[in-house]
């Protein structure tokens, strides 16, 4: 019931643009300041591993060991991957253009950054892609998603009409027509 009313509710829809435009801006910013900033995820990522061992650690044991023999070799990578992928992320939610992935791909990075320690807005930010994601195309709606989608839909759904036709040898057989 919940969900159908995020899905096609008309005031579900202005409300998840608010959320939507809100978290845009968060990622946006976030994302900005690390690109015009000199990024460098080496320190974050040697701190969170650090927090998984000990008496009381305070990130997974398994998290930690992905950190330390897959993120921190690759951490070139995660210096392009984090500061772009937030800002994407941001004028994806803000314009409305393919919401739900944009909003994924945050849920995404703040359940990596939660996993690794650090609670700050994660949280919330989290619990608010969630109701994005369960709404699907309404968080869109008041955005490009509202031309971009039907577009796209049109592009991978043509309805093929199957046509019945006769052989030679008076056999029918199935013809598609790619032209409906």
């Amino acid at each position: 019931m919940f969900n159908n009313f995020l899905r096609t509710n008309k005031f579900a829809m202005w409300f998840l643009t608010v959320i939507r435009i809100y978290l845009g801006v968060a990622w946006m910013k976030a994302g900005w300041g690390k690109i015009t900033g000199g990024f460098d995820a080496g320190g974050y990522l040697t701190g969170a591993i650090a927090k998984s061992t000990g008496e009381n650690p305070t990130v997974q044991g398994w998290w930690g060991v992905f950190l330390e023999n897959v993120a921190l070799p690759g951490v070139d990578v995660f210096n392009i991957l984090v500061p772009y992928g937030e800002f994407l992320v941001g004028i994806g939610l803000i314009l409305g253009t393919f919401t739900t992935f944009a909003a994924l791909m945050g849920l995404v990075m703040n359940a990596a950054f939660l996993f690794s320690g650090t609670v700050s807005t994660n949280a919330q930010m989290l619990l608010l892609e969630v109701l994005i994601i369960a709404a699907a195309a309404n968080a869109g709606k008041i955005g490009l998603d509202y031309y971009v989608l039907p577009y796209l839909r049109g592009l991978f759904n043509k309805r093929k009409a199957v046509i019945k036709t006769e052989t030679p040898a008076g056999k029918p057989q199935l013809k598609v027509n790619h032209s409906a």
